[in-house]
C-alpha cells in the first residue's frame, strides 16, 4: 500500500523522485495522485506524475498531466523536454521540434533543450541539424559523456567516422567502465572496415554487460567477418549460454561450425535451426540456412522471415530519403546498375568480367557499384575500362543508396543478395524502381523489394516456381555467366602440388560449409573403392584441414589421402586443374563457380541433382555443356559413377577430350550468346516498366 503523503512538499517530492529512481512507476503514480490533493498547484509534482504515467504507458493521463504543469511553470526546461519527448512517441515530431525551439527561444544555449531537440531531428533525419544541436550542447556541459555519445551517433550517422572515433574515445577516457560507449565504438570501428578491432570493443562491452547477448553477438558476426572462425565460434557459443534460446545465434553458431567442419552435435543444432524456421521464427540467415538439407519451400519461409526483419528496419529510412524515381523517356538506353562485392581479382570477378566487356557495344548503359575497395587487379581494370564503376566501398548503405539513385538506374541487379552482410538492407532502401536478383544468393530473397530472380529452366525448373517470391525471368541458357578467355598460369609438377606421382585424384575446392558428413563419407566410400586414389580439396580456415584428417581416419582412411590446396591467385588455381581427374561435387550446395572452372579447364565433373536451386546450377552448366551422363540422381548411383570412372584410366581421359570439343559447339562457354539474352531480359524487364504494367514471369526461349 502506498504510503500517505508527507506534510511538506520538499519530502513528498523527494519521496516520488525515489520512487521514479527505482522504477516503481505503479506506486509512484498512485502516490503522486494523492500528494496532488494536498499540492495542487506544485508543477513539479504534477510534472513527475506525468512522467511516471508516461512510463506506465497511460498516454493520455500523462498528456493532461503535463499540460497542466506547464499551465503552472511554463519556463520549466524538464518539463518542455517532458512534452516534447511525449510528442516524439506520438509520432508528432514536428510538433516537439517546435516546443523546443519556441523554449531555446526563452533560454538560449540550454543544453537539456538542444540533446532533446538534437534527438528530435535525428528522429526525422534531419541529421545535420541534429549534430548540430548536440554539438552546441556539448560546447554548454563539455564534460557530460551522454552529449558526446549522442555527437558521436550523429556524426555516425553522417557517415563521418573519422569525427566520431575520437568522441567515443574521450568518453571511454573519462569513464572506461561505460559499456554503451565501448559497444558503439564497436560498431564504429565495424563501419571503418576494423572488424577485428570492432569485435574487441563488443567483447569488452560484453564483459561489462554480462547478461547482454547482443553485444557478445555482435562481436562474434564481426570476428566472422574478418576471418577468426575460431574467436567467432566461442563468442557465438558463449552468446548461446547466455540466450539458449536465441534462434539467430544458434543458427550462426551452426554455421560457423559447418565451416570449421566441427562436426560434433552438429544434428541436434541443425534439428534446433530447422525448427525453429518451421515455426516461422525470425533470425536465421538465408545464405545460412541453405547448408541445410531442407526442401525448397523452407528455404523461401527462412527467406522471408528474414526480410520481414529486414523491412522492419528499412522502411523508417525509405520514408526519410523519400527516393523517387522518374520514368525514363522511352527512346532512352537502359541505365542497368549492379551491386556487386568482389569485383577485383576473385572467382565472382573473374566470371562476369568477359560478359560486362561483351556488353560494352550494346545499347545498355551498365553502371557498376564497387562495395569492395579497388585491389588494383586486371579485372578491375577490366571492368573500369568497360563500364561506368563507382567505387562505394566507403560510404554508408545509405549513401550507396543516394548514389545508384542519382546514377538514375532503371535496372538494379544484387549480384550477392544475402550472400553478402549488407547487400539486402541497401536494396531494401529501393534505391532504383525495378530490382533484380541474380548470382551470389542461389535462391528466394522473400523480400518485397525485389521485383524479379533471374534464373533458368534447370536451375529453376517450373515444379520450383511456387517457392519463389520474386517473378522469375529464365534466359535460354545457364544462368551463370563463364569467360572462355580465362588466364591460366602455367601447370606446376604433381609434386609441387603436395600431390602423389601416380594415382588417380579426385578434388571439391567447395567452400567447407558444402562439405558436412555426408558429403565427405560419400568421397570416402569413393576414396575406398579407388586403390591410390587421392582427394583433393581446398584447405580451410583455422585448423579445418586436421578437423577433416580425423574424419577420414575414422572411416578407415589414411588422413594423408587427403590433400589440401592453398589459397592462391586465380590464374595459379586454374592450372592445378590439370591434375584432376574427376570434379566431385557437393549436396545440398553446388559447387557453382569451381565446377565451372573444372569443365572450362576439360576436367569432368560429376554432380547430384537436388531439389533446391543452390542443388541444380551444376545440373545446369553440365545440361548446357551437352554432358547429361554425369547428372546423378542419388548417392548410390553417384558413388557408383564416380567409382567406375576412378578405376578406368582411359575413360577419363576420354571424357576430358570430349569436355574440350564440347566446349565450342554448346552455350555454356558462348559469352556473347549469353550477353545477348542477358540484353533481351534486360529489355524486356523495361519494357513491362516504362508502359506501366507489374513485373510477370519472364521466359526467354
Amino acid at each position: 500500500m502506498t504510503d500517505a503523503p508527507l506534510t511538506d512538499i520538499t519530502s513528498t517530492l523527494q519521496k516520488l523522485s525515489e520512487l521514479l529512481q527505482r522504477d516503481a512507476n505503479e506506486e509512484a503514480a498512485q502516490f503522486a495522485a494523492a500528494a496532488r490533493r494536498q499540492f495542487p498547484v506544485s508543477a513539479e509534482l504534477i510534472r513527475l506524475h506525468g512522467v511516471a504515467l508516461l512510463r506506465l504507458d497511460r498516454r493520455r493521463d500523462a498528456q493532461t498531466a503535463l499540460n497542466r504543469a506547464a499551465e503552472l511553470a511554463p519556463n520549466d526546461v524538464e518539463l518542455q523536454c517532458n512534452l516534447a519527448s511525449l510528442a516524439m512517441a506520438d509520432g508528432r515530431l514536428s510538433a516537439a521540434i517546435e516546443r523546443l525551439q519556441k523554449a531555446l527561444v526563452k533560454a538560449p544555449g540550454h543544453p537539456a533543450l538542444l540533446q532533446a531537440l538534437g534527438t528530435a531531428y535525428m528522429s526525422t533525419g534531419q541529421r545535420v541539424q541534429g549534430r548540430d544541436a548536440f554539438a552546441q550542447a556539448l560546447q554548454s556541459m563539455p564534460q557530460h559523456p551522454a552529449l558526446r555519445l549522442n555527437l558521436a551517433g550523429a556524426e555516425m550517422e553522417l557517415g563521418r567516422y573519422a569525427e566520431a572515433e575520437p568522441l567515443v574515445r574521450q568518453v571511454l577516457q573519462q569513464a572506461p567502465n561505460t559499456e554503451f560507449a565501448h559497444a558503439m565504438l564497436g560498431h564504429l570501428l565495424h563501419l571503418q572496415r576494423r572488424p577485428q578491432e570492432g569485435a574487441a570493443s563488443l567483447l569488452q562491452a560484453g564483459k561489462l554487460a554480462p547478461n547482454n547477448v547482443q553485444h557478445m553477438f555482435q562481436a562474434a558476426l564481426m570476428l566472422d567477418e574478418a576471418g577468426d572462425l575460431t574467436a567467432a565460434h566461442d563468442a557465438f557459443t558463449e552468446a548461446l549460454a547466455r540466450a539458449p534460446d536465441s534462434v539467430p545465434v544458434m543458427a550462426q553458431l551452426l554455421f560457423v561450425r559447418r565451416r570449421l567442419c566441427r562436426w560434433q552435435d552438429i544434428d541436434a543444432l541443425s534439428e534446433r535451426v530447422i525448427r525453429a524456421v518451421s515455426e516461422d521464427s525470425p533470425g536465421v540467415h538465408p545464405f545460412a540456412f541453405l547448408s541445410e538439407d531442407v526442401d525448397a519451400e523452407l528455404q523461401l519461409r527462412c527467406a522471408k522471415n528474414y526480410a520481414s526483419l529486414i523491412e522492419n528496419q528499412a522502411a523508417g529510412f525509405r520514408q526519410q530519403l523519400n527516393l523517387r524515381h522518374a520514368l525514363p523517356m522511352p527512346d532512352t538506353p537502359v541505365r542497368v546498375g549492379m551491386l556487386v562485392e568482389g569485383l577485383n581479382e576473385s572467382a565472382f570477378g573473374q566470371h562476369i568480367v568477359a560478359m560486362i566487356e561483351a556488353l560494352s557495344d550494346s545499347d545498355l548503359d551498365i553502371h557498376l557499384f564497387a562495395t569492395t575497395p579497388d585491389d588494383g587487379s586486371a579485372v578491375r581494370r577490366r571492368l573500369s575500362a568497360t563500364a561506368t564503376l563507382h567505387d562505394v566501398s566507403a560510404l554508408n548503405r545509405v549513401q550507396v543508396a543516394q548514389r545508384i539513385h542519382g546514377a538514375a538506374i532503371e535496372i538494379l541487379f544484387d549480384l550477392n543478395g544475402y550472400r553478402s552482410r549488407g547487400n539486402a538492407e541497401l536494396m531494401a532502401l529501393c534505391p532504383a524502381p525495378i530490382q533484380v536478383g541474380w548470382l551470389g544468393y542461389i535462391g528466394s530473397s522473400g523480400a518485397q523489394w525485389m521485383d524479379y530472380l533471374l534464373s533458368d529452366a534447370i536451375t529453376l525448373p517450373r515444379e520450383l516456381r511456387q517457392h519463389v517470391f520474386e517473378k522469375v525471368v529464365r534466359l535460354p541458357r545457364c544462368h551463370q555467366p563463364n569467360d572462355p578467355n580465362r588466364a591460366q598460369a602455367e601447370v606446376p609438377s604433381r609434386a609441387a602440388c603436395g600431390l602423389p606421382e601416380q594415382g588417380v585424384v579426385f578434388a571439391c575446392f567447395n567452400e567447407t560449409q558444402a562439405i558436412n558428413p555426408g558429403v565427405f563419407a560419400r568421397c570416402m566410400l569413393i576414396l575406398q573403392q579407388v586403390p591410390g586414389s587421392v582427394l583433393w580439396l581446398l584447405t580451410g580456415p583455422a585448423n579445418t584441414d586436421d578437423h577433416l584428417r580425423q574424419a577420414a581416419l575414422a572411416l578407415d582412411i589414411a588422413p594423408e589421402r587427403l590433400i589440401f590446396m592453398p589459397r592462391m591467385p586465380y590464374a595459379e588455381y586454374l592450372a592445378r586443374y590439370a591434375h584432376v581427374d574427376l570434379y566431385l561435387d557437393t549436396l545440398p550446395i553446388n559447387s557453382r563457380a569451381p565446377a565451372s572452372d573444372a569443365l572450362w579447364a576439360g576436367c569432368p565433373v560429376l554432380t547430384r541433382t537436388g531439389e533446391t536451386m543452390a542443388s541444380r546450377t551444376v545440373t545446369s552448366l553440365l545440361h548446357h555443356l551437352g554432358l547429361p551422363e554425369l547428372i546423378l540422381g542419388d548417392n548410390t548411383s553417384f558413388i557408383g559413377m564416380a567409382t567406375a570412372l576412378g578405376n578406368d584410366p582411359e575413360a577419363l581421359a576420354t571424357l576430358r577430350q570430349h569436355i574440350m570439343q564440347q566446349r565450342s559447339k554448346h552455350p555454356l562457354f558462348d559469352v556473347q550468346g549469353f550477353a545477348a539474352d542477358f540484353r533481351r531480359a534486360v529489355l524486356a524487364i523495361s519494357a513491362r516498366y516504362r508502359i506501366g504494367r507489374p513485373p510477370a514471369d519472364i521466359d526467354l526461349q
